[in-house]
């Protein structure tokens, strides 16, 4: 059986030097919106200086679904299968 390697210190830091997080390059637009480097503007279709894409519509808010049960009076089904009688109900 061979000999263990020693584990110091040393050694773990090198290994967890590559491990750290990089920040997120983020630009600035001329519009004033945030994009990432070397993508469309998705608010103004531009790219480089050049109409590439139609602007997008702005957002419009939903209005929130309340939880709950609801005041709105529920739609009526005719399930007209359900009232029929069948062949043999009489023997029943």
């Amino acid at each position: 059986m061979s000999v263990r390697m020693r584990h110091t210190r040393g050694h773990t830091g090198n290994r967890r030097s590559h491990h750290a997080l990089k920040a997120t390059n983020v630009i600035v637009d001329e519009s004033g919106s945030l994009r990432l480097p070397h993508r469309l503007d998705e608010t103004t279709g531009m790219y480089r200086g050049k109409q590439i894409a139609p602007a997008k519509a702005p957002r419009v808010a939903k209005a929130p679904k309340l939880k709950g049960v609801s005041t709105e009076p529920a739609a009526h089904h005719d399930h007209g299968h359900a009232h029929e009688e069948h062949e043999n109900a009489e023997l029943k």
